[in-house]
């Protein structure tokens, strides 16, 4: 059953976790494996990650960090199903319209104070205020939380936000519209709760070591930017006694194939595998290699905001290069992965989506390029008045390999002239959402199981819309959405109306493709939308 189709009924009770202290022998409680004598997670990031504040944070890897040092009121099981978190359970009306949370009286703070429905009030609060430029505001709007757009605008105060503390232990949420996936996306990052006395004491500095106050299974004790990031256990977690994991560290390490030689020496439990060789690592070490479908879209972007090129104002040209691009290319020559060739924005593995049919799939890529070339001299280009463009990606050899491939098929087809220029993480999301480029490196990784994760993001009002594509149309049917039982069919319009329009060229969706050490244990393969956490992991003796 999908996830989402589990909470129907307007009373749920979820099943609660009991709490069974690792046991003095070194064995795990559950399986009974011995347990090596160091639980310490060690693995690769790609980039410094954006912040740990979970109001803040916006990227995948910032949130990794989040989901260990807080936790908000539900969690997600290894299969992706919704567990406890700070919430035992929840209730709902027949319209689903007013959600209200029971929150465990034993959760506390990493400083020892209780967790309180108050905590989350304010963190809610803060989310939705445009005095904390949250690049992570319009997630409230999604929420469709009542009074969220007047707060986000300025033109109310974020008390007279719909969210209440009924008592400590107990929280109160109204909605503008129904959503029967609702308290899916309370697993979401920026809806977990925040100390508002620590935020009030050290102001922007209240995530650094030794200020930060956080009520997950673990605190950040060390953290030097570019670097590494280390978090250990919390003894206030209120389920302490069943975490196994003493130690967690992320090491950013930029090169892919240097990290790979750190994984096969020892010195990583974890680390991607660099473009192209899966099938080589897979044959290797078989029990190490790991490839899964993940709820995540790679994308590119195009400027259609006035400061972007007159040429990509034109849908001929949009399409010609969605069109010419041979994905079966990228994926099975380039990536080898095992990922998907992507013709839709929304992933195949979304929960009850149907990839609906899109004309420029059903084509062979010999169809394709003729077609693109046919637009393209349409457009008024060709090999007397080349197109001409920036293509931008955020530092990586994997993103490089991809662009690289793809301005030879565009040059090599459509005479296209490309300049490729890459940037670092945090750079490369500011120039992006300023519109100062052209054409963009985009990806998303959903955050929550349902086909609006992706979609909402190319509707004129979100946040992450960097190429600023607007069609009133698909405002409406996403808006429509919201209140139906069974909003299939305007997803399908939507995905027809983008794959018309192509404001974005869908490269491929995601798999998961790493390297595990085999003595990690607990790994939710099961999750698409891979949010682990470390309290469930550990480390087997060898």
């Amino acid at each position: 059953m999908n996830l989402l189709s589990k909470y129907a009924a307007t009373g749920i009770v979820l099943a609660a976790i009991t709490t069974s202290p690792v046991s003095a022998a070194g064995t795990h409680p559950v399986t009974g494996e011995a347990l090596a004598a160091d639980q310490t997670f060690t693995y690769r990031l790609l980039d410094e990650h954006s912040s740990v504040d979970p109001q803040i944070v916006e990227d995948v890897n910032g949130s990794e960090l989040v989901r260990d040092l807080f936790e908000g009121l539900m969690n997600q099981n290894a299969a992706g199903e919704l567990v406890p978190g700070v919430a035992t359970h929840f209730e709902t009306n027949d319209a689903k319209n007013v959600y209200t949370f029971h929150l465990r009286d034993n959760a506390k703070w990493s400083d020892g104070k209780p967790v309180t429905a108050h905590d989350f009030v304010f963190a809610w609060r803060r989310l939705a205020d445009p005095e904390t430029a949250s690049p992570y505001s319009w997630f409230a709007d999604l929420m469709s939380i009542e009074g969220v757009g007047p707060v986000m605008k300025g033109e109310a105060s974020p008390d007279t936000l719909g969210v209440r503390a009924v008592d400590d232990h107990t929280l109160e949420v109204r909605l503008t519209a129904s959503l029967p996936y609702f308290p899916a996306m309370t697993t979401h990052a920026s809806t977990f709760p925040s100390p508002s006395w620590t935020i009030k004491a050290h102001g922007k500095e209240w995530t650094k070591p030794g200020n930060i106050v956080s009520n997950g299974a673990y605190i950040l004790t060390e953290h030097v930017p570019q670097e590494r990031s280390v978090r250990e256990r919390n003894p206030s977690y209120w389920n302490n006694g069943a975490t196994i994991l003493e130690k967690v560290v992320s090491l950013v390490i930029n090169d892919e194939n240097t990290a790979l030689t750190r994984y096969l020496a020892g010195e990583l439990d974890k680390t991607e595998i660099p473009a192209g060789q899966y099938p080589r690592l897979s044959k290797e070490h078989p029990d190490q290699a790991k490839s899964f479908p993940r709820l995540c879209n790679y994308y590119y972007t195009f400027n259609l905001s006035d400061s972007g090129p007159k040429a990509f104002k034109d849908v001929r040209v949009r399409k010609a290069l969605s069109f010419a691009l041979d994905r079966n290319i990228i994926t099975d020559d380039v990536l080898q992965g095992g990922q998907f060739q992507a013709y839709t924005f929304t992933p195949a593995a979304t929960a009850n989506f149907d990839v609906p049919d899109v004309d420029f799939a059903g084509l062979t890529q010999a169809q394709r390029d003729a077609k693109a070339t046919e637009l393209m001299a349409a457009a008024g280009y060709g090999s007397d008045n080349p197109l001409k463009f920036k293509m931008l990606y955020n530092t990586s050899e994997g993103h490089k390999k991809i662009a690289i491939a793809m301005t030879q098929m565009w040059k090599q087809k459509l005479g296209v002239e490309i300049e490729l220029a890459n940037m670092e993480w945090k750079t490369f999301l500011d120039v992006r959402g300023k519109q100062d480029f052209e054409l963009a490196r985009g990806a998303w990784c959903g955050d929550y199981n349902e086909a609006s994760t992706f979609l909402d993001l190319l509707t004129s009002q979100s946040g992450y819309n960097d190429g600023k594509y607007n069609n009133a149309e698909v405002d409406k049917l996403m808006q429509g959405a919201k209140t139906m039982s069974d909003p299939s069919g305007n997803y399908t319009r939507v995905e027809q109306i983008l794959a018309e329009e192509m404001p974005v060229i869908p490269v491929y969706h995601y798999t998961g493709v790493f390297m595990l050490n085999t003595a990690l244990k607990g790994w939710p393969f099961g999750n698409v939308e891979q949010n682990w956490y470390s309290r469930n992991l550990y480390k087997v003796a060898e």
